[in-house]
């Protein structure tokens, strides 16, 4: 399984009975999704009451499905699409399909004065915002020296500026109700080094080093943050937000996309020295394109986990959705650990750690490090600079 699946499901009740008909609809149903019990999420004993999302990236398919699940599960929503994407005759449908519990709206996160329109115009609507979801997200394929000052400042000024004008515009509406969540989708790109998507990466890393930092200045106001990093993720809600019910589960491959292959991304035509059928500046796009349609993940579920956690009572600064997301992310802290490992002896330990450790290794007599790294005599400084 990609996700957390409650154990509760897998139960039966020794003394009721069971229909044949029952008992091949709940054999063939998929196990109910849910986050661990230590997160207290929405359930009878935390009853989920009515939540007002701002949702930007609403019309991408990870967005796309977290407002069906919000709207379906009678949460108030305010679907923030791109200015350059979205029309506003398609927001305003969104509403009408919704009355009373939708708001449809545009923005371009990367201009601050948008962002902070959506804002006031969410709270005059509905009085308050208790989640903010950010779902947008923009990246080049492409080598790191193939992609020009455009490419990169675009990829950094919607992932990472974006992400800060919401914080900054939004932190003074959290505090004054003394609550707030904030549900910031990442990637496996801000945990990973990924050929061919060397400047995005870069963009998510620093969206993750900003919401790790502000997590502890924010605690105190009751305001919670999540980095969601989902893997490679499969587009089965195919829908536009509106014309038609969640089709949840029932979404199926065979009804296409409205998004390209590579969804928000810009595939830049490699260079000479990077046009090769093996070139690792390729490796994003070879993925992309080996996987298809069929990513091992569900934007839908995921989608659902993600209600959850704006629901719960205590969430946790990462969730990391999807088996690829979880194999990759551990196996490269495993390195990073076993590498600490392997060059830890220079620390430059000084005062009483440095004389134990001398002692150490006397005593030992073998498990010294390398005389000198600079190939100098034993005893020599290394000459840092």
């Amino acid at each position: 399984m990609d996700f957390y699946t409650s154990p509760h499901n897998h139960t039966k009740n020794p003394g009721s009975a069971v229909s044949p008909t029952a008992s091949a609809t709940t054999s063939t149903r998929e196990p109910k999704l849910q986050l661990p019990s230590t997160t207290d999420p929405p359930g009878p004993s935390n009853p989920p009451k009515p939540l007002v999302w701002l949702i930007f990236g609403a019309t991408g398919h990870m967005g796309r499905s977290l407002v069906k699940t919000a709207l379906s599960r009678n949460d108030l929503v305010s679907a923030v699409g791109r200015t350059f994407e979205t029309s506003p005759a398609a927001m305003s449908k969104l509403e009408q399909e919704h009355p009373n519990k939708c708001l449809g709206l545009l923005c371009d996160v990367r201009a601050r004065p948008t962002v902070q329109r959506v804002i006031d115009a969410t709270i005059a609507r509905f009085g308050r915002i208790d989640i903010i979801a950010n779902c947008s997200g923009y990246g080049v394929i492409g080598a790191c020296e193939d992609q020009d000052e455009y490419d990169i400042r675009d990829q950094f000024e919607t992932n990472f500026t974006g992400t800060l004008n919401m914080i900054q515009l939004s932190l003074p509406h959290f505090r004054e109700r003394g609550a707030g969540r904030y549900l910031i989708f990442s990637s496996t790109s801000g945990a990973l080094g990924v050929p061919g998507l060397g400047p995005y990466c870069a963009s998510k890393y620093a969206v993750e080093g900003l919401m790790e930092s502000m997590l502890y200045e924010v605690d105190q106001f009751n305001i919670k943050t999540t980095l969601v990093e989902p893997g490679h993720m499969r587009r089965d809600d195919v829908g536009d937000l509106v014309g038609g019910e969640e089709q949840d589960s029932a979404n199926n491959l065979a009804l296409g996309s409205p998004l390209p292959l590579y969804g928000h991304f810009l595939v830049k035509p490699p260079s000479e020295p990077y046009n090769t059928p093996t070139s690792p500046a390729a490796h994003a796009k070879r993925m992309l394109m080996w996987l298809g349609d069929k990513q091992p993940a569900s934007a839908v579920k995921a989608a659902h986990l993600v209600w959850q956690l704006g629901h719960c009572s205590y969430p946790p600064l990462r969730l990391i959705l999807g088996t690829y997301a979880v194999e990759s992310i551990r196996d490269r802290l495993k390195c990073i650990i076993e590498e600490i490992e392997d060059w830890k002896y220079l620390s430059f330990p000084t005062g009483e750690q440095q004389g134990h450790q001398q002692g150490h290794q006397q005593g030992q007599g073998k498990d010294k490090g390398p005389a000198s790294v600079s190939g100098g005599r034993e005893g020599d400084e290394m000459d840092v600079k």
